[in-house]
């Protein structure tokens, strides 16, 4: 299974999940931080790193960071290009999905996440230069 179709089986997993927190967006910004590539639009990455920092760095839920990539996305700014390191987490969506449905999956898209995030720690400074101080919690 090729990486497009392991993010859709987690998708329809986490948009079909009970939760209200909307786990679906931190599926959407690990994917996308971790198969980024030097051709994406700069707002790609720029958003999927901004989730990951909203979530793992500030506990936001997925319905806060969606919130939050609404409230950014209204700001018709040049968004910066962050430098791709060549490991992207130890953790895959291939590992996520070999987890359990249920809550052995949703601790496995947890580790995901941070696996991710960690992966970019050249670029957390410059994450979060960019999101506003108010950002992850505002209405």
């Amino acid at each position: 299974m090729g990486a497009e179709e392991q993010f859709h089986e987690l998708a329809f997993y986490t948009l079909a999940h009970a939760d209200p927190c909307f786990i679906h967006q931190h599926v959407v910004d690990a994917f996308a931080a971790q198969n980024a590539s030097e051709s994406d639009k700069p707002i790609k990455v720029a958003f999927a790193l901004i989730g990951l920092y909203l979530h793992v760095e500030n506990g936001c839920t997925g319905r806060e960071v969606q919130a939050a990539h609404v409230r950014l996305a209204r700001d018709k700014r040049a968004w910066p290009r962050f430098s791709l390191p060549g490991a992207r987490g130890a953790i895959t969506a291939a590992d996520v999905i070999a987890a359990a449905p249920g809550s052995d999956r949703d601790r496995m898209i947890e580790a995901w996440c941070r696996s991710v995030w960690e992966a970019f720690a050249e670029s957390h400074e410059m994450v979060a230069q960019l999101v506003p101080r108010e950002a992850p919690h505002d209405p």
